[in-house]
């Protein structure tokens, strides 16, 4: 197959801004051990570098398994990437807790964790409103638009629904899908392109 109009379309797309809000998806062959067919989803981006929680790498813990104490409910964890890998982040749509960073219109991420734990008693936050991470995933400026140079990723945006909601082994596919027809097809690219 022929990958040169996939190419040019990496390109037009990268050539939008990867902004706070945005999503990073891996391109199909892309093999890092952290973001192979990784979504991440960028909550800060600035002169100092690029913050950001691949959203589709779910592990095999759960909050309670981190935090040894009651909770209103337990709620799955997902390796946020390889930065600060024993360290819990959040992102959320509670505009009421304090210390809240906005990140784009009705999402945040961290906050006052003992008064997140009460707001989840008082079932101001709902788990399908938050999403906990291991762990993060940063780039300096110069090695982020490196790797965009070099089509390693495609930026696209999700709906806060999809963000929340989209079980983790959809939602790689569910994002290529969502940027048009030629994306669509890359997201049936095999592992191994020498299989194709």
């Amino acid at each position: 197959m022929d990958f040169d109009p996939f190419k040019k379309k990496i390109k037009e797309l990268n050539n939008l801004p990867a902004s706070k809000g945005n999503i990073l998806v891996a391109e199909p062959f892309m093999q890092d051990d952290y973001f192979k067919r990784s979504v991440v989803y960028l909550c800060e981006n600035n002169e100092d570098g690029t913050v950001g929680f691949i959203l589709n790498e779910r592990l095999n813990l759960n909050l309670k398994d981190v935090c040894n104490e009651s909770l209103a409910f337990d709620a799955p964890l997902f390796m946020g990437g390889p930065v600060e890998a024993q360290s819990l982040f959040f992102i959320h749509t509670c505009a009421e807790l304090t210390e809240a960073i906005p990140i784009e219109e009705g999402v945040y991420w961290s906050g006052d964790f003992e008064q997140l734990k009460e707001f989840m008693l008082l079932g101001k936050v709902k788990e399908s409103e938050i999403r906990f991470f291991l762990g993060y995933s940063g780039w300096d400026k110069q090695q982020l638009l490196s790797e965009l140079k070099q089509e390693n990723w495609l930026i696209g945006k999700l709906d806060k629904k999809t963000l929340f909601d989209l079980s983790t082994e959809e939602l790689w596919k569910y994002a290529l899908k969502n940027m048009g027809k030629e994306q669509a097809l890359m997201a049936n690219f095999p592992n191994n392109p020498s299989l194709n």
